[in-house]
């Protein structure tokens, strides 16, 4: 009987590589909100580095916005322009003993998909989400439908007023803008910021900016650290991202990020997270 030739095995399959495979990229969303980021990049590969540039933190008062709420029966529509804000308004209205039958004759408007999915979890309908997730987008979906109607527009403390004004002028009877929350820099993150501009083996490949909140405060850090060393190393320092592509969420993140003097490398088509995600990615294969 003749022994059967042995096989020669196939030859093994390098594992197929990642596309965000040895890109460090710094997240910038608030601790809080990172997860979702730093998960979908880590899962294609990539090093996160988190340095938050916002911290979420509550209003000074609560008092314009707890009167809101309980006037609220008055008001035709609710606008929500951030998940955060969601949830601040939830917070209060538990806090009010407020119930969602109080909110039933609303029409409520959601900036995007994550604030849509923020307000159904708390058992409201959302009548309304643009085509697109900015402010100037709102306005064109709802220029038609506020003439003398009442609006209620929960934001957070600083934030651009494309929404009321435009409204206003669309006939709405009143736009009451309250503020949920305010966002500031966090103390910690000038340090670590520093840390990798001194050491300049960790600069990132990416850095991500969700908001034109992120943007501001980025520059706010940049220059606190400038402003602390020597006039000669700042030439130095500005260089330090000269390879570094600076990520966007948006065109309105994208025109913060130009007003202040930097770059808007990548620009997110969909202005999501997800959307974001995808805009790396397809950055990265360039």
């Amino acid at each position: 009987m003749t022994a059967n030739p042995r096989r020669t095995p196939p030859p093994s399959k390098a594992a197929p590589t990642l596309p965000l495979q040895g890109k460090l990229i710094l997240v910038s969303r608030a601790r809080s909100q990172a997860s979702a980021l730093s998960s979908g990049l880590r899962e294609l590969g990539a090093e996160v580095l988190e340095i938050p540039f916002i911290e979420i933190r509550p209003p000074r008062s609560y008092n314009p916005l707890d009167n809101s709420l309980q006037r609220i029966r008055e008001c035709d529509w609710l606008i929500l322009t951030s998940v955060n804000g969601v949830g601040a308004l939830w917070q209060r209205v538990q806090k009010l003993g407020i119930t969602p039958a109080h909110f039933r004759h609303l029409k409520i408007a959601a900036i995007g998909p994550a604030t849509k999915k923020a307000i159904e979890q708390h058992g409201l309908h959302v009548d309304l989400v643009p085509e697109q997730y900015v402010a100037e987008s709102v306005v064109r979906s709802l220029l038609s439908k506020v003439r003398g109607q009442c609006v209620l527009l929960v934001r957070a403390r600083v934030a651009r007023d494309v929404i009321p004004r435009e409204l206003r002028k669309a006939g709405a009877k009143v736009v009451d803008v309250v503020e949920a929350y305010e966002t500031v820099v966090p103390k910690s993150s000038q340090q670590k910021l520093a840390k990798i501009l001194k050491d300049g083996s960790r600069i990132p490949d990416v850095i991500t900016f969700t908001s034109s909140s992120t943007a501001r405060n980025f520059s706010l850090l940049f220059q606190s650290i400038r402003n602390r060393q020597p006039r000669s190393q700042h030439f130095a320092q500005t260089r330090s991202f000269a390879k570094t592509k600076f990520a966007s969420i948006g065109p309105v993140t994208s025109a913060t990020l130009r007003e202040l003097g930097f770059r808007a490398d990548i620009e997110a088509r969909d202005y999501t997270i997800p959307g974001l995600i995808a805009a790396i990615v397809a950055a990265s294969r360039h």
